[in-house]
């Protein structure tokens, strides 16, 4: 299953991409996050719904510098390829 997911507010500059590589090796997901150009940051993850759901829980919270003021997101029944999770540039 893939987890899509995009946060706003101040998620550039706080260490949220390092943040949710280690959340997702911690729970053994695949996928990538990255930032966006319009200041939001990008998440695709790939694992079990159960996990996917724990995951999403703690990103909404962000490290400590970050303060998510909106989170959209959405699951899909299907499969991403990915090897590893990794941040995107």
């Amino acid at each position: 299953m893939i987890l899509h997911v995009v946060l706003a507010g101040k998620v550039q500059g706080v260490g949220f991409r390092y943040f949710t590589k280690n959340l997702a090796k911690k729970y053994g997901l695949k996928g990538y996050v990255r930032n966006l150009p319009d200041g939001t940051v990008e998440i695709v993850a790939e694992g079990d719904e159960k996990t996917l759901r724990k995951f999403l829980e703690e990103v909404e919270k962000g490290p400590p510098l970050a303060e998510v003021t909106h989170m959209r997101f959405q699951f899909e029944e299907k499969e991403g390829g990915f090897e590893d999770f990794e941040i995107e540039y």
